[in-house]
């Protein structure tokens, strides 16, 4: 293999928030896709919309902040306007996508016999029926805002709800928003049949409420006509705490999420059929300025109420069960403790059943043996087996501690709420580090084995939370390894006392060793193709935008290494490039589950190095959180991870070519059998275990 020579071409990146839109395109094309069951079509619009919500809480509100900063010595004016335009101009044509194949999806639906209706186009019978629902189970719900002319209201709504703005029009017009109140009212109302049961009629809440507005107002107002349009506003995520020393950590982010409450808005997503002067009425009201994304849409907002959208029709409308699979090497054993003393057990969620994960948990709970329980938590389930096994654990005299990340986006008030639980349990909880988050996924139990503690791990890709774990793709391990185990009960020292040196020699930790480690694994692959033997780089990611490891994977694929990537969602490396980046290739694969996992395979000369992982390739994942990556030492697990992987670069279904362009095309087929690689995977993996039975 001929290494390239050096090339004087100007390193090139995609913008990770344009990246990630493309990302989001490729959950659109699975709305899309007519080889999808009707039911996750439109289920896949609602994981669209979500994804959406956290862009522009997230992503844009950053872009906005810095564009609001502008007046720093280093900041980038110009360049974030370009961005922020070009963001808005890309969401628009995404909108209009999204509105025309959710009018396909409704389209679809009717050969199924199933009607997403508007009270307009029912029967008598269903608009009497509803009119009653609507008195029964929907008005006691609803509080109008009423609208002075001179007052700003954006801090009077909540942007995880839709709100209709109204106007009641006589000789002069009177204003008001009222909460569509999905939070206590099913989004989707199904009416009973009337003439024959094959019919399925579904109305939304939304039209509910607008089709009976005479009757909210009617007996406090005059007018004439009267009209709703749902309206959504989407707010900063960000939030500051001060730095008072008396106040605790609890208190201080509980102060943090109320000011998310009132942050500032980033984006008002609008029905586009609201008129003009209402819509100017609108816009005062809510103190729209000309950075925020002001989005003409469809009729509906919230459209991430779709991910739970009924299916009221026959079972093929949505996808097939995938049963769990049970991990041979733990049920050969009663103990999970004997099953990991016989070897190291790798489990693929949500392929494998997450239970044997809480199994491990809840026999530590009680196995008079073991001494102590240390865990961190990032996320878990609002009814977590985990927990209620950790407070019988302290129940039963085992000291547990319990490291819990209050700064889990999203989740800080569930995280809250678990270390107040915890704390009145008699379980030690710990906070961390303030300046880093903790979003390792370790569970480290010791037990006293013939007069010696011997200490047993979990380390993860993924949360301890039992819900994610069945649409999620996740990797466990399992392992008793003396010097893996001590060095994840470091972890948890360097959490409590991360200014005393430590040394790790297994794990890839962040922010201690993680870069550095990544970047000697691709030095050396880089020395093989000197030395005249190839080089392989295979990562599995969610999200690749660290400059410094994409200048890296740049300079070793013009060395000659062969660079293959899976990307689920931000790729600032652009692939492809003739002479530049034509020896890297980089894949993303969106399906019914969500990829997750962060793997890397390095050839090492023939003998793979193979690292499982929590953290992406971010800066903010390698230097600002703790992070934590572990070697897979057992060969027969190595295999199977690569196993997994080439699976996947093998997928004709679901595999799209990130290239220069991002056009988002699907991998062609050519002649080549077509393979989904998630049920391929689950063919293998149940495979796997029939012959590890076998044995």
């Amino acid at each position: 293999m001929n290494a390239h020579t050096e090339q004087t071409q100007a390193v090139e990146y995609f913008a990770k928030e344009l990246s990630w839109l493309s990302f989001n395109e490729r959950v659109l094309q699975e709305a899309k896709d007519k080889n999808n069951p009707i039911i996750e079509r439109m289920r896949f619009l609602g994981i669209f919309s979500n994804n959406l919500d956290e862009f522009f809480r997230v992503r844009v509100a950053d872009v906005k902040r810095r564009i609001l900063l502008n007046k720093l010595p280093d900041a980038n004016f110009e360049e974030d306007e370009v961005l922020l335009s070009q963001i808005q101009k890309k969401v628009l044509q995404l909108g209009k996508k999204f509105n025309q194949i959710h009018q396909q999806i409704l389209n679809d639906l009717t050969i199924h016999n199933i009607h997403v209706d508007r009270p307009e186009k029912l029967t008598e019978f269903h608009l009497n029926w509803l009119k009653y629902y609507f008195h029964d189970n929907v008005l006691q719900h609803i509080s109008p805002i009423l609208l002075d002319e001179n007052k700003d209201y954006s801090d009077y709504i909540n942007d995880t709800m839709t709100y209709l703005f109204v106007e009641m029009s006589d000789e002069k017009s009177h204003f008001a928003m009222l909460e569509v109140p999905t939070d206590r009212v099913p989004r989707f109302i199904i009416l009973p049949p009337e003439k024959t049961r094959r019919r399925k009629t579904i109305v939304m809440l939304d039209d509910v409420i607008s089709y009976f507005l005479n009757d909210v107002f009617s007996n406090f107002f005059n007018f004439e006509t009267i009209q709703g349009h749902a309206i959504k506003l989407t707010r900063d995520a960000e939030y500051n705490l001060d730095d008072e020393l008396e106040e605790g950590l609890l208190d201080k982010m509980s102060k943090g999420l109320k000011q998310r409450i009132y942050a500032e808005p980033v984006r008002l997503v609008y029905d586009e059929a609201m008129p003009e002067g209402m819509l100017k009425v609108m816009k005062k009201r809510l103190n729209v300025t000309h950075h925020d994304a002001l989005i003409p849409a469809g009729r509906y907002r919230n459209f991430r109420d779709f991910i739970a959208f009924p299916n009221v029709g026959r079972q093929y409308l949505e996808n097939k069960p995938l049963p769990a699979l049970q991990s041979t090497a733990f049920n050969k054993h009663t103990s999970v403790f004997d099953a990991i003393t016989e070897q190291d057990i790798l489990l693929y969620y949500p392929y494998h059943t997450f239970n044997h994960l809480l199994e491990f948990v809840r026999q530590a709970a009680f196995d008079p043996v073991v001494t102590q329980i240390k865990v961190n938590i990032y996320r878990v389930a609002s009814k977590s087996r985990l927990i209620s096994s950790l407070i019988n654990a302290a129940k039963n005299g085992k000291k547990v501690t319990v490291m819990v990340e209050l700064k889990a986006r999203f989740d800080e008030q569930n995280n809250i709420e678990w270390a107040k639980v915890l704390s009145s349990a008699g379980i030690k909880v710990i906070f961390g580090i303030p300046a880093l988050k903790v979003h390792s996924k370790l569970c480290i139990i010791h037990r006293k084995e013939k007069n010696k503690i011997v200490k047993y791990a979990h380390i993860g890709t993924g949360n301890f939370h039992e819900k994610t774990a069945k649409i999620y793709t996740d990797f466990s391990l399992f392992t008793k390894h003396s010097g893996i185990c001590e060095e994840c009960d470091s972890v948890f020292k360097f959490i409590e006392s991360s200014y005393k040196p430590f040394n790790f020699e297994y794990l890839m930790l962040s922010p201690i060793n993680a870069r550095d480690m990544l970047l000697d694994l691709i030095d050396k692959e880089i020395q093989h193709v000197e030395n005249g033997n190839p080089g392989k780089i295979t990562v599995k990611i969610n999200n690749l935008v660290d400059k410094q490891l994409v200048d890296k994977l740049y300079y070793a694929g013009r060395r000659g290494v062969k660079i293959r990537i899976i990307v689920r969602g931000m790729c600032s490396l652009i692939p492809g490039l003739a002479k530049f980046s034509d020896n890297i290739r980089v894949i993303s694969i969106v399906d019914r589950f969500l990829e997750h996992p962060r793997v890397m395979v390095f050839g090492n000369n023939g003998d793979d190095k193979v690292y499982i992982s929590s953290a992406d390739w971010m800066t903010r994942n390698l230097d600002h959180r703790v992070e934590v990556g572990v070697p897979i030492l057992d060969a027969k697990l190595k295999q199977l991870i690569i196993d997994i992987l080439e699976l996947q670069f093998k997928d004709r279904t679901k595999a799209r070519l990130i290239d220069s362009e991002q056009k988002n095309t699907y991998v062609r087929r050519g002649n080549r059998k077509k393979i989904r690689s998630q049920i391929a995977i689950y063919d293998h993996l149940k495979k796997w275990e029939h012959n590890y039975n076998n044995e």
